[in-house]
């Protein structure tokens, strides 16, 4: 299955949901914000959203500075 995440086309084996996918990514989800489909999504949904052919999906982290 193709999907495309933070613009690159990537290819998955079987339905992942939103949260699986950031955690494999190796991502701490408390320092993401995930937009799925041009919606941004509540972390609290993110076990219930499943992804399918041609979804998109935006990961954006929060980095600290100073």
């Amino acid at each position: 299955m193709k999907i495309k995440v933070n613009g690159k086309d990537e290819s998955i084996e079987k339905p992942v949901n939103l949260m699986e996918l950031v955690l494999a990514k190796g991502l701490i989800p408390e320092h993401v914000v995930v937009e799925h489909n041009f919606s941004i999504t509540s972390k609290s949904d993110w076990q219930s959203i499943t992804l399918k052919e041609d979804d998109s999906v935006e990961i954006v982290s929060f980095v600290g500075g100073g």
